[in-house]
């Protein structure tokens, strides 16, 4: 049987877990991603439970029941009506089955060869550069324009901030505005695997 595809809630930021909450108050279908990360507090180490996809909630309804959806508390709009804009339960079920059988999946920002960073933190902390690979961590070329020099920088993607005002990535390099994509890590490949989210 071919299970209806979830439809994508967009929310507020760091409200992803309220606005499962009433979902389920409401009693609609819907799927939150956690993964535990463990967190240092002044005090001690807490592990929490985070969104995989930061201000977003997946949900399956009847469209009777559309109404009831938007105007959950914390929603801010539910994606378009086209068919990319809507995921397969097939990913869904991949998904849950990923964190219930302990696979690490942790969120990865749109990081992908030629994009501008900035490192966050250690020795190069405010330091800029382009990501030029990604293997087990992500290689950044960073330029001495004194000697019209470059070295490389393998970095962990957390230890990076994209920079958004950047032309250095060409074109064909950026995804396209209808395009909606996830990066995936396969592990001793290289570049990332892309699949349609």
């Amino acid at each position: 049987m071919h299970e209806s595809p979830w439809q994508v809630l967009h929310v507020i930021a760091n409200h992803e877990k309220r606005v499962a909450q009433h979902l389920c108050a409401r009693s609609l279908e819907h799927y939150l991603p956690l993964y535990a990360e463990r967190s240092k507090w002044t005090d001690r180490s807490v592990v929490l439970d985070r969104p995989l996809f930061a201000g977003y909630v997946f949900v399956r309804f009847s469209p009777h029941a559309k109404l009831s959806v938007v105007s959950t508390p914390g929603v801010i709009r539910l994606l378009g009506g086209h068919e990319s804009d809507t995921v397969s339960a097939e990913e869904i079920d991949r998904i849950r089955d990923g964190l219930a059988s302990g696979c690490l999946l942790r969120p990865h920002p749109h990081v992908f060869v030629g994009t501008a960073v900035r490192v966050r933190s250690g020795v190069f902390e405010g330091v800029e550069g382009t990501v030029t690979e990604f293997r087990h961590l992500c290689r950044v070329i960073i330029a001495l324009s004194a000697v019209k020099q470059c070295f490389s920088l393998e970095l962990d993607l957390g230890d990076i901030q994209v920079l958004r005002d950047t032309n250095v990535r060409s074109a064909s390099a950026l995804p396209r505005a209808d395009q909606n994509l996830n990066f995936v890590h396969a592990a001793n490949l290289t570049p990332w695997r892309v699949s349609r989210i």
